[in-house]
């Protein structure tokens, strides 16, 4: 540790909350550089990035283009109170909403804050309204939508909540299609169903709680869901579940909002997640990587008739730095560089040469015990010998290991980033760059096959 590193962890631990970050190791990692697929320590040492700052930076760090797009709007138009407009604002909301008219045949307009978490409790307030004050969501075990008060009552962990209580009513939190653990003897597609009937069930009379037959009224307005969970461990469900619990949304009335803020700008080689599960969202919640990381720009889509200016009128509610023209533009830039090629073969290809890496991997490591994926969200499930059992410890033997520095790859020094979700915190979830080359592909198998050796061998 040189010797300003030392001094920089000294105020931090004297002067910077803890409230706000997450040490995975100890001491904690400070980094200096980053390029592409890679950040580097003060020594210069490489690491090799595969959750990219928890799929913010989906179009690597450095993107010249995405850079150059900040750069030239900090020398056009930087900042502008928020009562005004400016071109990108309205730019990036027509491409949005005219993207999902053209796949979805509903009108939408786009209402923009600072971040996820932030555009969520927008979100809860355009569904509120909509339906006229009701509170009660339903959302699902896993689930993750950020650690705001409101935010947090639809999360499903409880820790998040345990110190501050509730913002109204928390959520009623429904079992998710979980393939690896699903019950023995069914397949996906079985539990998928068997799920989807537990949960009509519900509204089968009055004394259920949810449901008021005379009247035909559901006492929650809506479900939130990640169409593919994030921190639950990048769990995809089977293809037939969510047409199902569709249908029986829409036969109650209550109204489905698709949180893509880790799933969204082709991480699962659409620009999102839900277009694989052929459903259509009533709300949508973006965020992360429409800015790159650059910018902390986040936005929801709702139908028209939710969000106009009748319904939602000015004032609403409001941020002091929403739609800022250095988010907007960047924003405006990322869905202009989407449309130029065909990202979805791209990230599909390097998904599936990503997965056959985990693959193989698995068929010399009994301790992984499911490897999954969609376009470049894989998971890799850590387990005891059994193959099933979680091994949380073994997986955070890995991550410290890969933040050690001490890799070795054609004969340099280099670390591994990992992230860490499930519902265990033994699942490796990777969100790598999605510009990663088959060179750093096979870099990521060869460094996590020494990361299984060593953290093996130090158990």
């Amino acid at each position: 540790m040189s010797i300003n590193e030392a001094q920089l962890l000294a105020d931090e631990a004297k002067y910077c909350s803890h409230g706000d970050t997450v040490h995975y190791v100890n001491p904690p990692k400070i980094f200096t550089d980053c390029q592409g697929s890679y950040i580097f320590d003060d020594h210069g040492t490489p690491y090799l990035d595969l959750q990219m700052w928890y799929s913010a930076v989906n179009f690597g760090y450095k993107n010249p283009r995405l850079d150059q797009a900040l750069i030239k709007q900090i020398n056009i138009l930087p900042q502008i109170a928020s009562q005004y407009l400016h071109p990108t604002k309205i730019e990036l909301s027509k491409v949005i909403a005219e993207d999902m008219l053209k796949k979805t045949g509903v009108k939408g307009r786009i209402h923009y804050n600072v971040g996820g978490s932030q555009s969520i409790e927008d979100s809860l307030k355009i569904v509120r309204n909509f339906t006229h004050g009701k509170s009660r969501m339903f959302a699902f075990e896993g689930g993750y939508h950020g650690r705001t008060l409101g935010a947090s009552s639809i999360t499903s962990s409880y820790r998040y909540r345990r110190r501050y209580g509730h913002f109204g009513d928390r959520a009623q939190f429904i079992p998710f299609p979980y393939p690896f653990r699903r019950p023995k003897g069914m397949t996906p597609e079985e539990y998928a169903v068997k799920l989807v009937a537990e949960f009509k069930r519900l509204f089968e009379n009055e004394y259920h709680g949810v449901w008021d037959p005379k009247v035909r009224e559901s006492e929650f307005a809506a479900f939130y869901i990640e169409t593919i969970q994030g921190t639950g461990g990048y769990v995809i469900p089977p293809m037939n579940f969510y047409p199902e619990l569709k249908k029986v949304l829409d036969d109650h009335g209550i109204l489905l909002v698709v949180d893509e803020i880790q799933m969204g700008f082709y991480r699962t080689g659409k620009l999102w997640s839900f277009e694989h599960f052929g459903i259509t969202p009533d709300v949508l919640v973006f965020g992360k990587a429409l800015t790159n990381g650059l910018n902390p720009l986040a936005g929801v889509w709702a139908k028209e008739e939710m969000i106009n200016p009748e319904v939602f009128p000015v004032g609403s509610t409001h941020s002091t730095f929403a739609s800022n023209p250095l988010g907007t533009a960047v924003g405006l830039e990322v869905m202009q560089m989407l449309a130029e090629k065909d990202y979805e073969k791209q990230i599909m290809e390097s998904g599936a040469y990503f997965l056959e890496g985990l693959k193989d991997l698995q068929s010399r490591h009994p301790e992984i015990g499911d490897v999954d994926g969609l376009g470049l969200a894989l998971r890799a499930e850590i387990c005891q010998a059994d193959g099933f059992t979680p091994n949380k410890e073994l997986l955070d033997k890995m991550v410290d290991i890969g933040l050690s520095g001490t890799l070795e790859y054609k004969g340099q020094k280099c670390g591994l980033v990992l992230d860490v979700g499930g519902y265990y915190k033994n699942v490796i979830t990777f969100a790598p760059n999605l510009e990663i080359s088959r060179e750093e592909i096979d870099q990521a198998m060869v460094l996590l096959e020494q990361l299984f050796n060593r953290a093996k061998k130090e158990m």
